[in-house]
């Protein structure tokens, strides 16, 4: 199986960021990435209907022959990454760990901030995992949901970005906290806004890092990473990548070639 691919998922394009990540770190691997367009976005629906849309996206990749899932989705993950598991044969990776460990690590003060999705916050799963990594932590967590709009539309910068950003985080702000975790995959391409609002002095978490990290370290433990990688790690990608959603590819691939910075080839129209 070491050749095979690794599927990688999210309710949209925000997923993008991890498997940019994974790319950059193991060139060598083969990737299909599966964007849900057709039921984006997940932050705003139920545990239940996030866990049943997850299911049926890894049935999908299954059939593509994966042998590893990477939830590129915090809400997902939160929702469904139990479930997935102990459904599927197969190591199943999500972004929350990897993000809660390098938030525990960056904290000097003691006092973390979590921004995400709506399903993501009401969760509480940030807040349970960083306290269980560092005991004592204050956790100051808050839903921003018109950032993944923001995002898909390419509004990256400029006035709307900054006011919409400058009146989600200053709650964060009179909280002094020295780390913040961007708890959805679509925020890190709002790292600019974000950072400026909240001012040098604060951490910011993207969980994409640690979680290619996670990926390359779960394929290496159990024998599936794929041979050859690790030497061509300097040199230009080797592996495939299939992109794959349910709705929209033209709109997927042209937000997508923003995302990655290079162009997108093809993008298959998926049937669940």
């Amino acid at each position: 199986m070491t050749t095979h691919p690794i599927g990688i998922f999210d309710s949209g394009i925000g997923g993008l960021t991890v498997l940019k990540e994974i790319r950059r770190q193991i060139p060598g691997e083969n990737l299909i990435y599966f964007g849900d367009e057709a039921r984006f976005p997940y932050g705003i629906k139920s545990a239940g209907t996030v866990r049943r849309f997850s299911g049926e996206v890894a049935e999908y990749l299954m059939r593509q022959g994966i042998k590893m899932l990477v939830v590129a989705c915090n809400t997902a993950t939160a929702a469904a990454l139990n479930s997935l598991r102990e459904d599927l044969p197969i190591p199943v990776i999500g972004v929350l760990m990897p993000g809660a460990y390098a938030a525990a690590r960056a904290t000097k003060t003691g006092r973390v901030g979590v921004i995400g999705t709506e399903g993501t916050i009401s969760s509480g799963v940030y807040s349970k995992l960083i306290k269980n990594i560092r005991p004592g932590t204050e956790i100051s967590a808050l839903p921003c949901p018109l950032f993944v709009p923001l995002v898909e539309e390419g509004r990256l910068s400029g006035e709307i970005a900054s006011l919409v950003a400058k009146e989600y985080l200053a709650p964060l702000k009179g909280r002094k906290i020295d780390t913040l975790v961007l708890g959805c995959t679509h925020y890190p391409l709002l790292k600019p806004v974000i950072g400026s609002v909240m001012g040098p002095s604060v951490t910011l978490i993207d969980s994409a890092d640690e979680t290619a990290r996670e990926v390359k370290r779960v394929l290496t433990k159990n024998g599936l990473l794929n041979p050859g990688g690790e030497k061509k790690s300097r040199s230009l990608p080797t592996g495939f990548i299939r992109y794959c959603v349910t709705d929209a590819p033209e709109r997927f691939k042209t937000i997508g070639e923003r995302f990655l910075g290079y162009d997108i080839p093809e993008v298959e129209k998926a049937e669940l």
